[in-house]
């Protein structure tokens, strides 16, 4: 399963981690656009000193996900029409790579229709994590654990999995581990 990221999910770390993570897993295959992947680091900025260290995991990124890259075709751009022109790009990208759901915290700027006249299937992460756990919990609990442990090492403070996986917008996912 091609799975498109848009830039609103790769930039909490914990959740980063957790999507990043199951794809590591071998539990999908993940998609982002160079764009994005600008849009990340351009927000990384409001934290000082968070851009270099965006721009160094974003490396860290296409290191470990090579074909995960992919960028809009001209024609698919000029056809597709959203409620944010700026959104173009990643509902243009994810259907020209073939991607078989879209994964956003922005659903209105989105139309359901929009993106399933692409053959695409539009989620935020919370239900795009629950199908994932649905279908292999314990690799997805595994992944979990590992991101609360690290979470819990760097800073230096215990990190109960259930308000991690809340302040990380993921409650059915924290409710369905805990």
């Amino acid at each position: 399963m091609k799975v498109f990221l848009d830039a609103c999910v790769l930039y909490p770390t914990v959740l980063r981690e957790i999507l990043t993570g199951c794809a590591a897993a071998g539990l999908y295959r993940p998609l982002w656009s160079p764009r994005v992947l600008e849009e990340w680091a351009r927000a990384a900025r409001k934290i000082p000193g968070g851009e270099a260290v965006a721009r160094g995991e974003i490396a860290g990124l296409r290191a470990a996900f090579p074909g995960a890259e992919v960028r809009p075709g001209e024609g698919t751009m000029a056809r597709l029409y959203l409620p944010d022109p700026n959104d173009v790009h990643v509902l243009a990208a994810a259907s020209d790579a073939g991607a078989d759901r879209l994964v956003t915290f922005n659903m209105r700027d989105f139309p359901r229709r929009d993106v399933m006249a692409e053959g695409i299937v539009l989620q935020n992460p919370d239900a795009f994590l629950m199908d994932l756990w649905l279908g292999d919990g314990m690799a997805v609990a595994d992944v979990v654990e590992t991101v609360r442990a690290t979470a819990a090492r760097l800073s230096g403070e215990d990190q109960p999995l259930r308000p991690l996986l809340k302040r990380a917008r993921l409650p059915r996912l924290g409710k369905a581990l805990g």
